[in-house]
């Protein structure tokens, strides 16, 4: 009976070392599947990445995973799909999106956060990734973090290293006068300082308006949906100085997403878009040898200054009603620090979740500009927010370019 009872004490000790945060097999593991749907395509970078990864957990873990690979038309299928009671264990989208979209299904992941895996080493996991971001979490979720970043992403002016050297430009612009002049330099060598696409207009507005007016004025016109103040007459002038010097592409005035990024972009014939950190990714096929760099938009007035960014992410949710949020945890781990967020970051060529992983070459001096942004802006500074404040912009903005508005007029229309 002894032996029985001492045999009984080491099968007792050795299930519960396999239930720890090892990251290795857990008891029951193997019956375990998790459904995971993902905004990513198969064929996209991030879905063969993740895809990879998810087998590798599961020969790691014994832990399966579903991936239901949706694109961006999870955006319409996964609401339905919650509300019916489908299975649904983990999903991603946008860090807002899955917050205030999805945030009735999200399960607080803050005691998770705070304890250590197997690719966090003795950390626990909160140490070790992106605080920023993490922090923006909490707050999105009221004081609760219910969604975990990844794949960080900023809004910042991408440029080409190699057209800015041939230019003679000494370093990237930080107001508005050393952008013209470096807009002049490049207009010297044949190349035309910057576009937009029909999808950025709003958002190259927006941003504009933060640099003239401050975020707070800027948000207040869209809510208030008053377009009078001077600043937008600012921007008017800006704009058509720019382009009677060829500054600016009156292509943009028709480009319709992604022709600025490819035709103009990727071809070397404009040095600058006022874009994100994804844009190496997305043109990476057009121009896999461009030597990528990045800067802030310049200050322009009395409004905020180059600390003032918009930066954000994809996340991932757990859903409350799983059966499985250990093993879903796990797994967004599994992704977001060490050789799957290593990965992620280098096959995307994006920014990577783990403090301990490395950023592509391309983003380089975007980490510059992360690590500098003391103020976190909206997307378009609220520009997009209303369809049609969106739509009077990108009417009046392609006018402005084309020369059918002069700085008076435009300030006019937006006005109306």
């Amino acid at each position: 009976m002894k032996k029985l009872l001492v045999l009984a004490t080491i099968l007792a000790a050795a299930a519960l070392a396999l239930t720890g945060c090892s990251g290795k097999k857990t008891a029951g593991s193997s019956e375990v599947t998790l459904v995971y749907w993902s905004m990513w395509n198969e064929a996209e970078p991030q879905g063969q990445v993740i895809a990879q990864a998810a087998e590798a957990f599961t020969k790691d873990t014994g832990i399966k995973v579903d991936i239901n690979f949706n694109g961006r038309d999870i955006r319409k299928t996964l609401q339905p799909a919650l509300d019916a009671g489908e299975a649904i264990d983990l999903f991603d989208e946008d860090i807002e999106r899955v917050a205030n979209t999805w945030g009735n299904y999200l399960l607080p992941l803050d005691e998770y956060i705070s304890k250590s895996y197997s690719t966090t080493g003795d950390k626990p996991y909160g140490d070790g990734i992106n605080k920023t971001l993490l922090d923006l979490a909490r707050q999105l979720g009221g004081g609760q973090v219910k969604n975990i970043p990844y794949q960080p992403s900023a809004f910042v002016t991408m440029y080409n290293k190699e057209l800015f050297e041939k230019a003679g430009i000494p370093s990237v612009p930080k107001t508005g006068e050393e952008l013209l002049a470096a807009c002049a330099k490049l207009a010297a060598i044949g190349v035309t300082g910057l576009t937009v696409d029909d999808a950025y207009m709003a958002a190259f507005f927006g941003y504009n308006m933060d640099r003239l007016a401050g975020s707070d004025a800027t948000l207040a016109m869209v809510k208030n949906n008053d377009f009078t103040g001077p600043q937008v007459f600012a921007f008017g002038q800006l704009m058509e100085m720019m382009v009677q010097n060829g500054f600016f592409s009156k292509k943009a005035a028709s480009n319709i997403y992604p022709a600025g990024q490819v035709e103009e972009i990727a071809t070397g014939k404009v040095a600058m878009y006022l874009n994100g950190t994804w844009l190496p990714n997305e043109i990476k096929g057009n121009a896999p040898n461009m030597r990528w760099g990045a800067f802030a938009w310049p200050a322009l007035g009395s409004g905020d200054g180059i600390e003032a960014n918009n930066f954000g992410s994809q996340s991932f949710g757990i859903n409350k009603n799983t059966k499985y949020p250990e093993e879903a945890f796990r797994f967004i781990v599994w992704l977001t620090t060490g050789e799957w967020d290593a990965a992620l970051a280098r096959e995307s060529i994006g920014i990577p979740m783990g403090n301990d992983s490395a950023w592509p070459d391309a983003l380089a001096e975007a980490k510059v500009v992360v690590d500098s942004t003391t103020k976190r802006l909206p997307w378009a500074v609220g520009m997009e927010d209303s369809p049609d404040i969106n739509a009077k912009i990108k009417e009046n903005l392609a006018k402005l370019i084309m020369g059918d508005l002069n700085a008076e007029q435009f300030a006019a229309a937006m006005a109306r």
